[in-house]
């Protein structure tokens, strides 16, 4: 089955591609668009990636492109001879993709993942001006886009890389497709190779798969098989059950909290009343921006956030106890968590920001809940709490409300919940228009309390100067005097040893 190319095409892709086209046949080099370019062509998405599959030395060719358009070289894989060109043109940036076949164009198009990843089309008709562009189409990859529909090119297309275990899925929540049935099926068969997939492999396409609105892939993930293998400690957490006011077992309320925090950031829904709960909750263009910065190569926060929800409680199964009084309890959860996630992450090859701000997040999940008992936090609860969770103290706020509705589910009071939604608000409030509530500016320093008051230097002195940052915060100290005068009377008052 055959189909013309050329109309689908942009005109500044269609220049690009016949450029590269008539480089790659002066050079005498048999070369194919494959992959992914042609599949979303077809369907008519955004690309500025292109992959070519060259009959030759892919990584000299690679090269020889980009010097002859002034590009970048990047090389990407040696053994494998896969090398990355980028370029600019007055349309913006774009990325050549050369790879070596393994035989010819059909033996190459057998080895692909998916059939609608097994589309090909012959570079050299751009530079013979051809009238139309025809596509190869070996295994029905055509017909399975009009279908929407993955699937496998063979039965050991898992087997051959069982990072595909994976892409399946993740291509099916980014395109709105359906995984075939014979598919579904080798992927349940196969669903513990992934296992065997480097780290950083997996976390390219985790992280691709998180920035889909909600929870939905994830559960199809997990029905499969293959969440747990790639997390195998999200396992101890199923059928885990909870206090009464928990509507879900650990791991169901896991799976809603990711779907939660999506619903919170105004990127997906919520089944259970919805409507009632969105309004309330504080929202900007300065939040959005916030949660669409960009952490590390692939991550944004709100995506990091989604990876800590899915994350957050991991340590519940090993801290569960239960009191005399049948209170159900999970003390230090949090904690013990922050670090099972830390270990998680470093396996999967996450940067160490990215690392860090999950650990953070999970660690200090509670901590939103625990500012106030009762009313409005104070300005000294306020400081501490970003004293302790820096530029992530925002995320945690609306970690915070995905928790509770993950934890209430379809029984949510909506009183609390306006209550809880009021807190964050505040907070927020607080944070962006009173920096010296949570960041006060210095007053006093280690060498005023060695010149003034001859402390030794020493862990004391710390605690002296952070006791004058938490008095500044409260509105009890404002000067240079003040601050002077609280070291005096409220801590050297209380016989704290100020040389130990």
């Amino acid at each position: 089955m055959t189909t013309d190319l050329k109309p689908f095409i942009s005109p500044p892709f269609l220049s690009r591609l016949t450029a590269v086209s008539r480089i790659l046949t002066q050079r005498r080099a048999k070369s194919y668009l494959v992959g992914g370019f042609v599949r979303d062509v077809l369907l008519g998405r955004d690309t500025a990636d292109i992959d070519i599959a060259v009959a030759g030395n892919a990584l000299q060719l690679a090269y020889d492109v980009a010097a002859d358009f002034g590009g970048k070289y990047i090389l990407l894989d040696e053994a494998n001879q896969v090398g990355r060109v980028i370029m600019f043109d007055g349309n913006g940036r774009w990325q050549v993709d050369f790879s070596a076949m393994e035989g010819d164009i059909q033996r190459d198009m057998a080895r692909r993942d998916f059939t609608i990843n097994a589309l090909a089309v012959d570079l050299g008709q751009f530079a013979a001006g051809a009238a139309e562009v025809q596509v190869e189409d070996l295994f029905g990859g055509l017909a399975d886009l009009d279908r929407r529909v993955i699937r496998a090119v063979g039965d050991t297309a898992f087997e051959d890389d069982a990072l595909r275990l994976l892409r399946a899925v993740r291509l099916a929540a980014e395109l709105g497709f359906s995984i075939e049935s014979r598919t579904e099926a080798l992927i349940r068969q196969n669903a513990p190779l992934i296992a065997e997939v480097a780290g950083e492999r997996v976390r390219e396409e985790l992280l691709r798969l998180l920035a889909v609105p909600g929870h939905r892939w994830l559960c199809y993930l997990d029905e499969m098989g293959v969440l747990t293998s790639i997390i195998p400690e999200l396992f101890q957490l199923k059928g885990v059950s909870q206090p009464r006011e928990h509507f879900w077992n650990v791991f169901e309320h896991t799976l809603e909290t990711v779907a939660a925090v999506d619903f919170l950031l105004r990127q997906g829904t919520w089944s259970h009343a919805g409507d009632k709960v969105l309004p309330v909750v504080p929202w900007s263009a300065v939040l959005a921006e916030h949660f669409g910065q960009e952490v590390s190569n692939g991550s944004t926060r709100r995506v990091m956030l989604k990876m800590a929800a899915l994350l957050h409680d991991l340590a519940k199964p090993q801290t569960k106890s239960i009191e005399a009084t049948g209170r159900m309890r999970f003390l230090g959860h949090a904690k013990e968590g922050a670090v099972m996630a830390s270990g998680i992450l470093e396996r999967l090859r996450f940067s160490n920001k990215e690392i860090k701000l999950v650990e953070v997040m999970v660690e200090h999940h509670l901590r939103p809940g625990q500012m106030s008992n009762a009313g409005l936090p104070t300005s000294r609860a306020i400081y501490r709490y970003f004293r302790d969770t820096g530029d992530a103290g925002t995320d945690i706020l609306f970690f915070s409300l995905a928790d509770h509705l993950a934890t209430r589910g379809p029984r949510l009071d909506l009183a609390a919940w306006r209550e809880h939604a009021q807190m964050v608000e505040y907070v927020l409030e607080q944070y962006s228009e009173q920096q010296d509530v949570v960041a006060p500016p210095r007053l006093v320093d280690g060498h005023d309390l060695i010149s003034i008051f001859d402390m030794s230097p020493g862990p004391k002195m710390g605690e002296f100067l952070e006791a004058v940052r938490e008095a500044q915060a409260a509105g009890e100290v404002a000067t240079r005097e003040e601050a002077l005068s609280y070291i005096n009377q409220h801590l050297l008052s209380k016989g704290v040893n100020i040389h130990g």
